[in-house]
Parts: C-alpha cells; sequence; structure tokens
C-alpha cells in the first residue's frame, strides 16, 4: 500500500515483521543505533489496544520505535513507493505522537511467514547533510548501498531483517525541477548557504529550505579540433556511464563553443538521445574552432556557463590543441571565478562549492600524434581509409605498370604515412620524423624503385606525409616525388587522399577505444581530488591507462620542437612506444634487400614457415614480413606447404623468393596453404625433412592447433633431436584463443567484418523499428569475438560460453528488450541486436532465441537470425593485422636468430625480453638454454607487456586443452562495460 502523499511532511507508521528471533533483536538495535528512539515495549497479552490499530494479536513481542525531531536524522519527509507489507493509512489515529518523523513498529510473529508474501519495505527518510550521514553510517560500519535510478536518493542501507532505508536531501519532488533550472543558482536568498553544516546549527532547529539542497554531479563532453571517427561512440559511453553513475551529462555542441555562448549549445543529454551512436562516424554534436575561448573573455563566458549549470567536470574529446585549451581552462578557474565574483555575476557561495574544475583529456586525432598512448581514437580508421584506397590503386597502377605517389594527412606527424607504408607494401616513405639527407634522398628514391622493379615488380607506390621534410626542414611535397618517378622513365600519377581519411564509421578497434576510454574518462571524473593532476586517458599496449595530461601534451609539443631543432632522433623516440620499432620494420620489408643487413655467411640461417589450423586474414602478411626480413639478412626461407600433412604426405617445402611475396600483404586466406593437422601425424617423418632441409628455426603461425603443435614438437625433442631448434608460434585466429596472448592475427579483421555486418543488420532492423537480430558469430569456446562486438555494435545482451545461458538470463533479456522498446516509442531507428557465441548453449540455439524472442513480443516486436558464418574470416586482412602481422612475424625471426648466435650483426636492437640461447662454436651448435622449453615459445601480448613465453609453462599453467582455450578471461571488462552501457545494469537497480 503506497501513501498518498509521498516526500512530503505527516505521520506514518510501518509495520516490519519476522519470525526470526535473532533479526528482531539485531532490528532493535541497528534502529536505536541509529538514534531511533524507543517509544513503546510490549509482549503478547498486552490489555490496552485501543490506538494499535493494525497489531497482529499473534505477535510475541513488539517494538515501537520514532525518529527523534532534532538530531542528524530529522525526519521531514518520507517515500514508500516500494510494496510494504502493513500500512495503516489513516494516520489520524496515531495524532498522539506530535513528532514530524517515523513511526516503525517491528514485530516478531509466532506465526510462519511466508517469504513470497512479505515483500522488503524501502523507506525513503530526509537529511539536511545526507553527505555528514554517510560519514557517520561509515564509522557504525554500516554497509552503504548505491542508489538506484531516483535521482532523489543519495544512496540506500539495509537493516537485518532485509528492508531498505533510503536518503534524500529532498523534502519535495518539486525541488527536482528547482534544482536543476539554470537560474536557480542566482536566487538572491542564496548569498548566505554554506554546506558545512555542523551539529549545533542543527541542533538549535535549524532548516534548510528546498532551494538549498546540493544538485547531481553534473559533467560537461565535448568533441573538439579535427573530427575522428569514433568521437560518437566516446560521447555516447561518457553519457551513458554518467547516468549510470548518477550524474547529469551536458554535451557542448560546436566544441568550446558550447561553452562559451551557453543556451541551447550546452544542453543536457539522455539515455535515449545517444541509441545508435556507436556506429556513426564523425561527431554529432559537432566541433569547430572557437576563436572566442582563445581569449580571456571568452573563458570568463564559458565559466560563468558551467558554473550557472551547476557543471564542474570537463571531458574533452581531441588533439592536443584542444587538451592544451582545456588545461589552460582549469589553471585559470579559480582566477575566472573570482572576476565574475567580482563583477556580481556569481555569489560566494558559488564560488566555494566550484572553486575546483576537473579535466579529463581523451584524445581524438586521426594523425595519433598525441604522446603517452599507442592509438588515439580514429587512427587506425583512418588508416583503414588509406589502406582501402591504395589497394584499390594497386589494382590499376598493375595493369598499367605505373608509380603512384599518395599523400596522406600527418602536417606534423608521420605515423599515418609510416604505418600506411607497412601495411600497403609501399617501396618508399617520407615522413617528417625521419627526414632524408638534402640532394640525396632522389636519387635513394630512384635506387631503391629500380631495385624492385629489377625484381620483377610491376608497380610503385610511394606515401608520403603531407608534413615531410627533408634534414633541413625544406618540404618534400608529392609533386616533387613524383618528378624523380618520372625523371626515372616511369608513368606517374599523384593522389591526394584528403579527407576521405576522415570519413566513413570507425572500425571496432576505434569502437572499442573510445568506449571503454570514455567510461574510464567518468570514472576518472568521478574519482579525481582537488590535488588530482588533469588525466589523459590512453592505451599502451591493449590496457586502458591515465596518464598525465599536461605532461603527454608537453611530450607531443616537444616532437615539433626537436623536428625545428634538427634532432630527430629525439623526435622519433618521443612518438608511441612502437614508432621506432615500426620504422626499423619498415626498412627490413622494403629498402634492406640492398644487401646492407646481410650478415656473415657462418651466421646465415634456414628458417622454415608453416600455417597451421583454419585460415585467418594476417598469415600472408607475416609470412610476407618474415621473408622480406630474412632474405635481406641473407638466411635461407622455406615455406611448408599445406601444413603437417602436406609435409608429411608429401614433403612440401619450398624456398620462397623475393619476387613470391611481395604482393602478400593485402591478401587473405593462406598462400601456402593451411589445414589441422598436427606433427603428432607422424613426428618421425616431420623430423625427417626438416633435418633434409637442415632448418634451423621454425615459426608455426595458427591458433590452438598451433598451440599444440608446438606442444608436441617441444615433448618429442628428447627422441628427434631436431626439434631442439628454436620453435616459436606467432597466434593467427579469428577466435583468438591461444594462451599467452591477448591478440591473434585475424582477429581485428573478424572484428571489423562483424562490424560491417552488423550495421547493415541494424538497419534492416531499424526501418522496421519493431525487429531484433540474434546474431551467431564464430569463437569456438571462447567469448572474445562475442564480448568484443556486443561493444562495439550497442549490442544488448551477448551470449558467451563463459557466462551460463538459462531461462531466467534469457527473461531478463527480453525484460530489456521491453524496456528499450517501450522508451524509444518506435521512433528510434538504432535497430536491436543480440550477439551469441556459436558455442555459447547446446540448448539456447541462435534459433531458438529468436523464437522465444517472438513468442514473447506479442506482435510487439519480431526477431529474425544473422548467421555471417565464414565471411568473418575476411577476404582482406585489416590495416592492424597488416601492421601487427609485420611487427610479431620479424620478432619472431629475430628470436631465433638470437637463438642461434650470440651476436646480432645488425643495427636493429634485438628484444630486450629475449635472452641468448644458442651460439656456435668450431661450427658446432653449443646450448647455452636454462631448459630447452624456453626455446620453444609463443609471442605474444599479455595485459600491457609484449614478451615471449615458454609453451611449457603455458601448456601447464594457462592452457584449457579441452575447451581449446586459455584460462584467462582478459575480455570480460568489455562484458561488464557493455552491460552498463546496453541499460542492463540500470535496469537491474531499478528491479532490486
Amino acid at each position: 500500500m503506497v501513501l498518498k502523499n509521498p516526500l512530503t511532511s505527516g505521520y506514518a507508521y510501518f509495520s516490519f515483521t519476522t519470525n526470526d528471533s535473532e533479526k528482531f533483536e539485531k532490528a532493535v538495535s541497528f534502529y536505536k543505533a541509529l538514534k531511533f528512539q524507543p517509544a513503546r515495549e510490549f509482549s503478547k497479552g498486552i490489555k490496552d489496544e485501543s490506538n494499535l490499530r493494525g497489531v497482529s494479536r499473534d505477535s510475541l513481542k513488539e517494538v515501537w520505535l520514532e525518529s527523534f525531531p532534532l538530531g542528524p536524522l530529522h525526519q521531514d519527509a518520507l517515500d514508500s513507493r516500494l510494496p510494504v507489507s502493513e500500512v495503516i493509512e489513516d494516520v489520524s489515529s496515531l495524532k498522539n505522537y506530535e513528532t514530524q518523523g517515523v513511526v516503525l513498529k517491528i514485530r516478531l510473529s509466532s506465526q510462519d511467514i511466508d517469504e513470497n508474501t512479505i515483500l522488503p519495505v524501502e523507506i525513503n527518510l530526509f537529511s539536511s547533510n545526507v553527505e555528514k550521514l554517510r560519514q557517520n553510517l561509515i564509522q557504525l560500519n554500516i554497509e552503504i548501498l548505491p542508489s538506484k535510478n531516483d535521482q532523489r536518493i543519495s544512496y540506500y542501507i539495509k537493516d537485518p531483517i532485509g528492508n531498505l532505508l533510503g536518503f534524500t536531501s529532498f523534502q519535495s519532488p518539486l525541488e527536482i525541477e528547482q534544482i536543476t533550472n539554470e537560474n536557480f543558482f542566482l536566487h538572491p536568498k542564496l548569498e548566505k548557504l554554506t554546506n558545512n553544516f555542523e551539529d549545533e546549527e542543527i541542533k538549535n532547529g535549524s532548516e534548510l529550505k528546498s532551494q538549498e539542497k546540493i544538485p547531481k554531479k553534473k559533467i560537461a563532453v565535448m568533441t573538439s579540433g579535427g573530427d575522428s571517427q569514433g568521437m560518437c561512440a566516446a560521447v555516447r559511453a561518457v553519457v551513458r556511464a554518467g547516468i549510470f553513475y548518477e550524474c547529469d551529462v551536458f554535451a557542448c555542441f560546436e566544441g568550446y563553443s558550447g561553452l562559451v555562448k551557453g543556451g541551447n549549445l550546452l544542453r543536457k543529454l539522455g539515455w535515449e538521445d545517444v541509441r545508435g551512436w556507436t556506429s556513426l562516424g564523425g561527431t554529432l554534436i559537432g566541433t569547430a574552432r572557437c576563436m572566442e575561448f582563445k581569449e580571456r573573455s571568452g573563458r570568463l563566458s564559458a565559466a560563468y556557463n558551467m558554473v550557472t549549470n551547476g557543471i564542474d567536470a570537463l571531458i574533452v574529446c581531441g588533439g592536443d590543441g584542444s587538451l592544451t585549451g582545456a588545461d589552460l581552462f582549469r589553471s585559470e578557474w579559480p582566477s575566472l571565478l573570482e572576476e565574475l565574483y567580482e563583477q556580481q555575476k556569481l555569489a560566494k557561495f558559488q564560488i566555494e562549492k566550484y572553486k575546483t574544475l576537473k579535466i579529463v583529456g581523451l584524445v581524438g586525432s586521426i594523425d595519433n600524434d598525441m604522446a603517452c598512448t599507442d592509438a588515439t581514437i580514429g587512427a587506425y580508421s583512418s588508416l583503414e581509409r588509406i589502406c582501402e584506397m591504395v589497394d584499390y590503386i594497386d589494382a590499376t597502377a598493375e595493369s598499367h605498370s605505373r608509380a603512384f605517389v599518395v599523400e596522406v594527412m600527418g602536417r606534423h606527424c608521420g605515423w599515418l604515412g609510416l604505418m600506411a607504408g607497412i601495411a600497403t607494401g609501399a617501396d618508399a616513405i617520407f615522413i617528417p620524423e625521419r627526414p632524408p639527407e638534402v640532394g640525396k634522398w632522389k636519387d635513394d628514391l630512384k635506387t631503391v624503385c629500380k631495385r624492385h622493379r629489377e625484381k620483377g615488380r610491376r608497380k610503385t607506390v610511394v606515401i608520403v606525409s603531407e608534413g615531410a621534410i627533408d634534414r633541413e626542414l625544406n618540404a618534400i611535397t608529392s609533386d616533387a616525388v613524383k618528378d624523380v618517378l618520372v625523371e626515372m622513365g616511369l608513368d606517374t600519377r599523384t593522389t591526394i587522399l584528403g579527407h576521405v581519411q576522415r570519413g566513413g564509421t570507425a572500425v571496432a578497434f576505434d569502437r572499442m577505444l573510445a568506449t571503454l576510454q570514455g567510461v574510464d574518462a567518468v570514472k576518472a571524473v568521478l574519482e579525481m581530488t582537488p590535488d588530482t593532476p588533469s588525466p589523459m586517458i590512453g592505451i599502451l599496449e591493449s590496457k586502458i591507462v591515465r596518464q598525465p595530461l599536461v605532461r603527454a601534451v608537453e611530450l607531443t609539443k616537444s616532437v615539433a620542437t626537436a623536428i625545428a631543432n634538427k634532432d630527430f632522433d629525439k623526435a622519433i623516440s618521443l612518438r608511441d612506444s612502437t614508432f621506432l620499432e615500426s620504422y626499423q620494420n619498415f626498412l627490413s620489408v622494403s629498402s634492406n634487400d640492398d644487401g646492407s643487413q646481410t650478415l656473415p655467411e657462418d651466421k646465415r640461417l634456414n628458417i622454415a614457415v608453416i600455417h597451421v589450423g583454419a585460415p585467418s586474414s594476417g598469415l600472408n602478411a607475416a609470412t610476407r614480413a618474415a621473408c622480406l626480413y630474412c632474405l635481406s639478412r641473407g638466411h635461407t626461407f622455406y615455406a611448408i606447404e599445406n601444413g603437417f600433412s602436406g609435409l608429411v604426405r608429401h614433403g612440401s617445402i619450398k624456398k620462397l623468393n623475393w619476387s613470391d611475396v611481395e604482393n602478400w600483404h593485402s591478401l587473405g586466406g593462406s598462400e601456402i596453404g593451411t589445414n589441422r593437422t598436427l606433427p603428432s601425424q607422424d613426428l618421425g617423418t616431420v623430423a625427417f625433412y626438416l633435418q633434409q632441409h637442415d632448418i634451423q628455426g621454425l615459426m608455426i603461425i595458427g591458433g590452438f592447433e598451433a598451440f599444440t603443435a608446438l606442444r608436441e614438437l617441444e615433448q618429442a625433442r628428447e627422441k628427434y633431436p631436431i626439434f631442439n631448434m628454436p620453435l616459436c608460434v606467432l597466434p593467427a585466429t579469428v577466435s583468438n584463443n591461444v594462451p599467452g596472448t591477448q591478440y591473434s592475427l585475424g582477429s581485428d579483421t573478424c572484428l571489423n567484418q562483424l562490424v560491417k555486418y552488423c550495421d547493415e543488420v541494424k538497419q534492416s532492423a531499424s526501418a522496421s523499428r519493431r525487429r531484433v537480430f540474434v546474431v551467431e558469430v564464430q569463437g569456438g569456446n571462447s567469448g572474445y569475438v562475442a564480448s568484443y562486438t556486443g561493444l562495439v555494435t550497442g549490442a544488448l545482451t551477448v551470449y558467451t560460453p563463459e557466462k551460463k545461458t538459462s531461462l531466467r538470463s534469457i527473461q531478463e533479456d527480453i525484460e530489456l528488450l521491453r524496456d528499450n522498446f517501450a522508451h524509444d516509442e518506435g521512433a528510434n531507428r538504432s535497430g536491436k541486436l543480440f550477439i551469441r557465441n556459436e558455442k555459447a548453449s547446446t540448448i539456447y540455439t541462435t534459433q531458438l532465441i529468436a523464437d522465444i524472442i517472438k513468442e514473447h513480443g506479442s506482435g510487439k516486436f519480431e526477431s529474425r537470425t544473422g548467421i555471417p558464418g565464414h565471411v568473418q574470416q575476411g577476404k582482406v586482412p585489416s590495416s592492424m593485422d597488416r601492421i601487427n602481422a609485420t611487427r610479431f612475424a620479424i620478432k619472431c625471426c629475430e628470436f631465433i636468430e638470437n637463438l642461434n648466435f650470440d651476436v646480432n650483426a645488425s643495427n636493429r636492437n634485438p628484444d630486450p625480453e629475449v635472452r641468448l640461447r644458442f651460439k656456435y662454436s668450431n661450427g658446432q651448435k653449443k646450448n647455452l638454454l636454462k631448459k630447452e622449453s624456453d626455446s620453444a615459445s609463443v609471442i605474444g601480448i599479455d595485459g600491457s607487456q609484449f614478451k615471449f613465453q615458454s609453451i611449457e609453462d603455458l601448456w601447464l599453467n594457462e592452457a584449457d586443452f579441452v575447451l581449446r582455450k586459455g584460462k584467462t578471461i582478459h575480455w570480460e571488462h568489455m562484458n561488464e562495460i557493455n552491460d552498463m552501457l546496453s541499460g542492463r545494469l540500470m535496469l537491474r537497480k531499478q528491479n532490486h
């Protein structure tokens, strides 16, 4: 039964019932600890029951408690909106109690209580200082529970019987409208407001008026500077995470202009406002240059608009210029407020309340030019556009035997040019961090292009960053490069990609990066103190990290300074952690085929590669990189064709030359063939052929079968000494289920394919407005692909093998679906998705789940299935898979080299994680291993580290060989974030 006047002053009577004497005693002690005063205690048989309406005659013992009228728990209001076991609606019979508070009755019954009929009570109590009360509750060791989806309630506690007590600083529901009004803080009576409520003030009977209540935390988010793919996903994440953490989130439309001009350019966004934003390119809240903000008067207006809207936290998604402006804004904030006070635009209490501004930076930039992070939001999407365009150009260039000069963005940073050069197999690149010698670069360019032509290449591709320079800081333009190629007699064309690089929707990685960083930005705001330096949310080796924003901006700007000072080594060292390594990798697969890196004859090796398992994008790119690197070092490179079965049955092993692999960078599948057979099919024959070709190092590229093959070879070393060579696995599988790594080649291509597929499916779903698609994805017994896809497509739910699917969980999914349809009322065109891993359940199949949804839809919504199947493997590898294929393959080759001899003759720096294992002495290989298994390892990324791990350690400690995956579920955080942003956790809070 619900009280007629919730959240208003009056009398109320609550009855709590339990048949547990221990709970009864604890409940009495609990409420006395909260300063409720005993009003009456009595036992069964009391004669005078005239004023005890509703009291059971079967009670053994009852205690009445009332709130005392003065003190930190002064009760002026209550809200009984949830079911209550017994409420006296006619409160007039209790008028002898003169307190403006709550009267409670705890009853111990001798009767058996049906737990299904007696529901927990929720009482929401007014307190003039909920934060001071929170500290008192903590001192009493009472657990503080988070607020549910009611912005009036600050937090809850639970009594021993199970009832919830919520505490609010609002005396009336109308107050919500008052404190969200932008004119609220300018009320003249509020000049004397203070938030330092002392007990003495309360004891003296002082009361706070309704308009003096503390508002919710308010955060503003903006996108600034150049647009980049993924900004919409970042804004969506900030808005929904903010709402989940009970904050109001405001969007600053048109960048800093929203702060400076205020009004309709600074407005609150709701949950539904950002539905479907994950799949959209650009930024829907706009971005623009704001010259006014560069002036103090503009920042003064921005500060005024923030304070009058109750905002004291700003999340900025932009480049180094935007973040520099944000940091300046924070440093000036106290003086800006003081100036506004002197101008009588702000009251004193407002300055005290908002004296600290919290700034959090998200880096949105296609140039990837920010220090202290490996990637910025939009960089890989832009790189994907470049690779797509250059792949198209390759076709016509090959047809006509032409040369193409492709100009890419990067006025001050060569990341796009460098990575595009690696990913597209370019002959040469020009970037500002590694300028060539004046007067020498033209001859060098001619030399490398001529050499490649002589080896059989029919096309020539040169990538030029728009900020390319020589060592004297003279610009190297795409036209100047074209002129050099024309001098060679090549039919040359120039293509300036321009703003097409900013176009299109974000790739899977950028959607993931923007989403995780957006959520972490909100957490950072809530965790910051006035002394916390403004953080920049970044990513290092697949791990979201927080870096000091000021330091990141300073390091970024110091790159330009270093270039201006011609200190190019310093400039390149200040880029992301892989920039210099990537530049060396490019040289290894492009210009180092000139013989400059060839090793002495006694250090040249025979190295072989084999593909094992299902095909995935990245196999060919890795093989190409390994082959070109080995050839540049003077090694002989062999390919074992058609996996171990090809070796066992036909002895299929052949040498690979430069011309064999030079165009494999953009090919999916496996050019040398692959299957799932293992060496245990015939270990003796495998050993025979490896011995016959004197193989001294073996790269196994593939998924869990490759992992198993490595274990079999390592275990057979005692019987077959040839297997004592360095052996390494390069993980390559769409399922990303190889133990010892959080990334496998091909998984990024798979995710991009699924993103495109789901975007198209959502379009179909949104067209009908009442349709749900259940999409089945690959992954085997690993839920990585499903979890990642669910996060980056905004799916309502994800079914994975790691979490049991049951009727109860499906019931919750349908409830969430109903809630979504109820809120968008059919007007939203975002579409609804369920993502299901192919092995999530043997009972609840994709079709069955779709049928259950359709049945429960009752005509209000319907369902369809979508199964992309082997399309997920992709035809063309993504730019990320191409780059990582090159990086991983070269590290594997260095691993083999470093285990075979103790001196690396090149100028490359060997990976410090790789200890020297073998060396030659008088032509004989000498074993320096601490243990044999160290030379049989898996290369991978683990957390924030790139390393090799021995197969023995992984097999014994990490591998789940029954389910064919690792034991560590490193992607679980994606499911947690998706549950937050899909609304699932909000729904659970409401139903709690």
